[in-house]
């Protein structure tokens, strides 16, 4: 991978997004992008080397949003990087549990956090983002807001943190992928790769069935297959896979192949190195 500089990320300082940049590139300067568009944008405009983008949650599912955005973002895949996420319940210096009565954050901190949220009978509110949550409490001065949001967002916005680990399950993790303007150069002898693509069947009984069989027969793994719909309409799919290795090993090769016959469409996202996570 290239020396990164900058990255960009959605959400404003704080949010869990930049946490992930920082781990990953420590020496890099965070861009904060209000919107996913703006975050792609800055990238393809090359106000920042490249976007931290979160995919899925091992608790709350996929990020629907980036999911949607991803193929016509005109960037490429280049890594992948899981952050093991702990959620803080934030509040006004000098709060106690019993003055909050409504508690703010991103949808996926909501949903990592629900029941939680719950057994205390708070109301929940649903907001951008997880640092947008605590700069909006700190902004608000009020004992009866709370955020779930970073301890970095607590340090940012001189919040107090109530309950660490204030996730419903021990395990939480969000996968984010690395995206830059321009591809990774790896070579097809390269161990553990991934190459992510996306796809949209023809109209034809089975399509889907005969797309991936070549992977099957050809003994690719697949990682990953998420269904979407397309802009279109609700009557044209598109898929989303990650296989393990490179488009240009023989046995990939003529698994695509076999694909193109029952596909409209195949557009290969990015190629890259599994992240060391995966191994744990």
């Amino acid at each position: 991978m290239k020396e990164i500089n900058s990255f960009a990320f959605q959400g404003v300082n704080g949010a869990y997004s930049e946490q992930a940049g920082k781990n990953v590139f420590p020496n890099a300067n965070s861009v904060a992008c209000s919107t996913f568009e703006d975050m792609f944008a800055c990238v393809r405009n090359e106000q920042a080397d490249i976007a931290l983008v979160p995919i899925e949650n091992s608790q709350a599912g996929r990020v629907a949003d980036t999911q949607r955005l991803i193929p016509d973002s005109e960037l490429k895949i280049i890594g992948e990087y899981f952050l093991e996420v702990r959620h803080n319940l934030l509040v006004m210096r000098g709060t106690k549990i019993a003055d909050v009565k409504r508690i703010y954050s991103h949808e996926q901190g909501i949903a990592q956090c629900r029941n939680k949220i719950i057994n205390l009978n708070k109301e929940m509110v649903i907001a951008a983002d997880t640092a947008g949550s605590a700069k909006k409490i700190s902004e608000l001065k009020s004992k009866e807001n709370a955020a779930i949001a970073s301890s970095l967002a607590a340090e940012i916005y001189d919040l107090e943190i109530i309950e660490k680990d204030f996730q419903d399950s021990k395990h939480n993790v969000t996968r984010f992928l690395i995206m830059s303007k321009n591809a990774n150069q790896i070579s097809s002898s390269d161990q553990d790769l991934l190459t992510t693509l996306v796809f949209e069947v023809r109209s034809i009984p089975a399509s889907l069935y005969k797309c991936l069989g070549g992977f099957a027969s050809n003994g690719i793994n697949i990682t990953k297959l998420e269904s979407y719909i397309h802009p279109q309409g609700f009557d044209v799919a598109q898929f989303y896979v990650d296989f393990e290795g490179h488009p240009d090993q023989s046995s990939v090769k003529l698994a695509l192949e076999e694909m193109k016959f029952f596909c409209k469409e195949i557009k290969i996202l990015g190629v890259y190195k599994k992240s060391e996570f995966r191994k744990k």
